[in-house]
């Protein structure tokens, strides 16, 4: 396991992260394994919410004074802190033969099926709660109702062969669980005992599946079937997150807040944010002209969503709330 701070060993990193839900420090599956990476690897940051820009894919992402490292660019915020030496788990490891197997399994099939359930193969409540309960209930719905739609066609899911691809994700997860059980045994971690992104990556897919989706969900009752990947990620959520004080790692702070995702490529950064004041900053006001934005812009999303799918069969969309079996309150 290798670490690297180097000149930036006196700043202050700070991740920002969707909410947390289900006794998880953040319940957003792209989250989650962001900072168990952060965790596994020892190094110190601040957690801090976004609940404002729920479908932004530059959440999340990884600040330190005028540097900023976003999910989107990259290859991703774990990618560019090797890249950037910042720090490194997988320096040793990423030469092993079964590394490039075990982490498609891990960021394709598993990750499909997750992806699968918790927009479509549950009631979504989970999903809802995750990404929209911070915005009003029209706006979410209809949000919600618009990524259930996205991630159909991601994952080439039509009317006619809803059943067969719902069969080939479970399949393929199944086939992973597997495996990874097999890779496992009764191993602290994946690879040689240590730590690698590929464990944060996995115990954020397990955590999640464990937590937050339901009891009935088909992709959690796979999981369960394998002891030794249970044993492994409730320890590890014990060491790494229930542990205010840890041996595993120094002690990180909670900051919620609703900061807001920053413009421009993963070198560059707004000026540090100042300490608030009675009257409101430059940045305050920057914010909440933003936010009056983003509203408008989701208010335009749902208009020009609801005008689009007028268009189609919505026998197709499997649209309606009984369908979908969502009732949000």
């Amino acid at each position: 396991m290798e670490q690297v701070v180097g000149e930036r060993e006196a700043e202050e990193f700070t991740l920002v992260a969707r909410k947390p839900y289900f006794d998880l420090p953040t319940a957003c599956p792209i989250c989650l394994p962001l900072f168990i990476y952060l965790k596994l690897a020892h190094f110190p940051f601040r957690l801090s919410f976004n609940s404002i820009f729920p479908d932004s894919d530059q959440i999340p992402y990884v600040e330190s004074g005028t540097y900023v490292a976003y999910n989107n660019e990259n290859s991703g915020v774990v990618e560019c802190l090797k890249k950037d030496g910042i720090v490194d788990l997988d320096s040793e490891f990423q030469s092993a033969p079964d590394w490039v197997s075990i982490q498609a399994m891990i960021n394709s099939w598993l990750a499909d099926a997750l992806t699968y359930e918790l927009w479509v193969g549950t009631d979504g409540r989970s999903a809802y709660k995750i990404y929209y309960s911070d915005l009003s209930w029209p706006i979410g719905k209809v949000l919600f109702l618009k990524q259930v739609y996205s991630v159909k066609q991601r994952l080439g899911i039509t009317k006619d062969n809803a059943e067969h691809r719902e069969d080939e994700i479970y399949r393929r997860a199944k086939i992973a669980y597997g495996a990874l059980s097999t890779k496992l045994g009764e191993q602290n971690f994946l690879f040689d005992d240590r730590p690698s992104s590929l464990d944060a990556t996995f115990l954020g897919h397990v955590l999640v599946t464990l937590h937050a989706l339901p009891d009935t969900s088909v992709l959690r009752s796979k999981l369960l079937e394998h002891d030794n990947i249970v044993r492994y990620a409730e320890k590890l959520k014990t060491e790494l997150i229930e542990s205010g004080s840890s041996s595993s790692g120094p002690q990180f702070h909670s900051v919620p807040s609703s900061s807001t995702p920053r413009k421009g490529p993963s070198n560059w950064s707004s000026k540090p944010k100042s300490k608030p004041k009675r009257e409101k900053t430059e940045e305050e006001k920057t914010f909440k002209r933003r936010a009056k934005y983003f509203l408008a812009a989701q208010l335009l999303a749902v208009l020009l969503f609801l005008s689009v799918m007028g268009g189609y069969d919505s026998g197709d969309l499997e649209l309606d709330d009984e369908d979908e079996g969502i009732s949000f309150n």
